[in-house]
């Protein structure tokens, strides 16, 4: 099994990469987990308390659950993916099962932050996009696709989006093995990771 991790600052572009790399792949030989799947279960709190979450910090995710899954999946077993509410700040309860695959792809802000992630990721992948970009992504995402309003995302960013980002994401790149930047449609690096896991996969 080939595991690849992509990360990169919100509204990076992510996703598009994800997509393009996917785009290429035989059907059923890629499985997609999403670190926003794994952010901690806060149940045991009140919706006012969970607004309040600094989800940009590492703390707010369920690593060991993610390592746990992905070592599940490296044993050839099936695992209960978590699924996450962004409007409730929770998970549902509900679960997606997820089976081994040949190629699983870890996508998220945070994932390489964690040693014990980076050691078990084959490939580790940095998304890069300008600042102003990213927060115009984010934008257009969190209001129409997540019900915020424009004063909640904007204070959320300069709160703690941009200092989270210093801090955590943007010094993760000297961990990456390929750095894509994403301001334009960057082919050639997202080719040689398909070309990669070609290889594998053959």
């Amino acid at each position: 099994m080939l595991i690849i991790g992509i990360a990169g600052g919100t509204g990076c572009g992510k996703t598009t990469v994800v997509n393009q790399i996917l785009n290429e792949l035989p059907e059923g030989e890629v499985g997609i987990i999403s670190q926003d799947s794994y952010y901690m279960d806060t149940t045991h709190l009140s919706y006012e308390e969970r607004v309040k979450i600094n989800f940009d910090h590492p703390r707010s995710i369920d690593f060991e659950l993610l390592e746990n899954h992905l070592k599940e999946l490296k044993a050839g077993r099936a695992i209960d993916q978590p699924v996450y509410s962004f409007v409730k700040h929770n998970r549902t309860g509900d679960t997606i099962k997820t089976k081994p695959r040949k190629v699983i792809i870890v996508e998220g802000i945070l994932i390489l932050t964690n040693p014990e992630l980076r050691k078990m990721f084959d490939i580790k992948i940095f998304v890069h996009a300008d600042s102003d970009e990213r927060l115009i992504r984010r934008l257009k995402r969190d209001i129409t696709e997540r019900g915020r309003d424009i004063d909640e995302v904007l204070s959320r960013y300069q709160t703690t989006l941009k200092p989270m980002h210093q801090q955590f994401i943007e010094p993760m790149k000297e961990y990456a093995d390929i750095i894509i930047p994403n301001n334009k449609y960057n082919t050639v690096a997202v080719n040689i990771v398909k070309t990669i896991i070609n290889e594998k996969l053959n």
